[in-house]
């Protein structure tokens, strides 16, 4: 007698496509790219064409040596830039974070150098600083139901006018290039040996991560990812790292500070995927009203969310004012709220809310700074920079639109 093999829960529908192993699994992916959810795919092409064609220009812009700058600049913006993305994901903006990170490095220059305070303490207080702003943020948004941007404007005025006072006319704050800050923002990289064994536990990790959650939901007879597939997404990891640690380790390496963002990324991307919080984040941006109705409290996600953001604006002054080696009235001005801005969309977050990842930082962050690495090499003034910056957001956010008409037409929005 023959039975016939009980499907997944999740998969008991008849209307849904029952399909199993590696090739189901790739089946489902180009599906769901068809139908408008894309991830990643479009930066990680963008990226490759960018280089491909930067590569071309000036066969210097791929040299181990290059790359290890360009990686290394991306760190104190790309911070920044994952505090934008929590702040996309309910659908509200920040435009301050540039004042915020000025502010921050006024703070730390002013009590660590010319106060003579403990380097630590002083970064801490700057620190503290960034999320007390967060927190007063939430406040007028929840209890006067004030736009986020015009609170943000606001903010960009006001913290950039606090700056210039915090600084008192002293237009540029040396940090001395003896100071752990300034030693782990230019000169602390990763031993070669150290950087092998990161990726080793990054690719077990994933393994471990994919195999425990794997099992976790055929306990619970709902679908899973077949465990070979599994094993394919840790080994390629394995491997791509790999090769770009042992490319850059031609060079000087991988900086400390550019593992630094890494990290935070990888906290984030936890914190958004693996807790209530996270699941709070998402389905404020998604729908606020299902979510209010739901129990969530949305007056603390919004509070929090802009605190998070301040935050690390204020982590990302911090680390820039390290890698400069001064903080000046121009700290946190310039391009910082735009390549911060354009970072978080280029990687792929909506600005609709509700759809986005932590990794949208880190990719958005090494294309923006691959167009000036390039640029700069070849000589090009920043002119160029701004308009290339400004029709790749362009491209993006058009794309993004697109692709949510998609979704919405295919029943995935």
């Amino acid at each position: 007698m023959t039975t016939t093999p009980t499907l997944p829960v999740d998969r008991q529908d008849e209307r849904l496509a029952n399909r199993t192993g590696v090739r189901g699994a790739i089946t489902g992916a180009i599906d769901q790219i068809r139908g408008g959810d894309l991830g990643v795919l479009p930066v990680v092409a963008g990226l490759a064409v960018i280089w491909t064609i930067l590569q071309i220009l000036n066969r210097g812009f791929l040299s181990s040596a290059n790359l290890v700058n360009l990686l290394m600049e991306c760190a104190a913006t790309g911070v920044i830039a994952l505090g934008i993305v929590c702040v996309l994901l309910v659908a509200q903006i920040d435009l301050s974070v540039g004042s915020v990170s000025g502010l921050s490095s006024a703070i730390l220059g002013i009590l660590f150098v010319t106060q003579g305070w403990n380097v630590w303490v002083a970064v801490i207080l700057a620190v503290l600083a960034g999320m007390l702003i967060g927190f007063i943020y939430g406040q007028i948004f929840n209890r006067f139901g004030v736009p986020s941007f015009v609170i943000t404007l606001a903010g960009l005025l006001s913290f950039l006018g606090l700056q210039l006072f915090v600084l008192k006319g002293r237009g540029t704050i040396n940090i001395p290039f003896e100071s752990p800050l300034v030693y782990f923002a230019q000169l602390a990289f990763v031993p070669a040996w150290l950087s092998y064994v990161f990726i080793v536990v990054a690719a077990v990790s994933l393994f471990l991560v994919g195999y425990t959650t794997a099992r976790a939901r055929t306990a619970a007879g709902l679908s899973a990812q077949p465990i070979q597939l599994i094993i394919v997404k840790s080994a390629t990891l394995l491997v791509v790292l790999g090769l770009i640690a042992f490319y850059l380790n031609q060079a000087r390496g991988i900086g400390w500070m550019f593992v630094l963002f890494v990290a935070l990324v990888l906290v984030m991307h936890y914190m958004l995927t693996r807790t209530r919080w996270g699941r709070s984040v998402y389905a404020v941006g998604g729908n606020v009203e299902a979510a209010r109705r739901s129990g969530i409290n949305v007056r603390w996600v919004y509070t929090s969310v802009f605190m998070t953001c301040s935050t690390l604006a204020a982590i990302g002054g911090i680390l820039a004012a390290s890698r400069l080696a001064a903080a000046s009235q121009s700290s946190g001005g310039g391009d910082v709220n735009l390549n911060a801005i354009a970072a978080a969309v280029i990687g792929g977050t909506s600005l609709f809310g509700g759809r986005g990842t932590a990794f949208a930082a880190l990719l958005g962050i090494i294309v923006i700074q691959s167009i000036s690495s390039g640029l700069t090499l070849l000589n090009l003034d920043s002119s160029f920079r701004f308009i290339v910056t400004g029709i790749v957001l362009l491209l993006a956010v058009t794309l993004d639109s697109v692709s949510r008409r998609s979704r919405t037409s295919h029943g995935r929005a």
